[in-house]
């Protein structure tokens, strides 16, 4: 058993070597972070995750923006639609009541 211990140890570090190699060009990009732009900067001084949870929480509130702004916009149509259709219900009734004169 310490034999199939020894040879998967082996094989995890050959991985690890691995990608160290295939991603040894990004890491070198490091040190020409001085002569990079502010947002870049920033995105390398914090860990990546904080500006993926930051773009996704911005992508949030604009779509709750836009689901609230849609909504008042619907309400506002469907008060219209309630108005109309007062109006021409009482438009209707005024057509088709008699009026005093033509009772007497």
């Amino acid at each position: 058993m310490r034999i199939a211990d020894l040879q998967e140890k082996i094989d995890t570090t050959t991985a690890a070597d691995t990608l160290t190699e295939s991603y040894s060009q990004q890491w070198e990009a490091m040190s020409q972070l001085d002569q990079a732009g502010p947002v870049m900067q920033f995105m390398a001084s914090n860990d990546l995750i904080f500006v993926v949870l930051g773009v996704s929480l911005i992508i949030w509130l604009v779509l709750i923006g836009f689901l609230i702004r849609l909504d008042k916009k619907v309400s506002s149509l469907e008060q219209q639609l309630e108005n109309t259709e007062s109006e021409n219900r009482q438009s209707k009734e005024t057509m088709y009541t008699p009026q005093e004169n033509e009772l007497e």
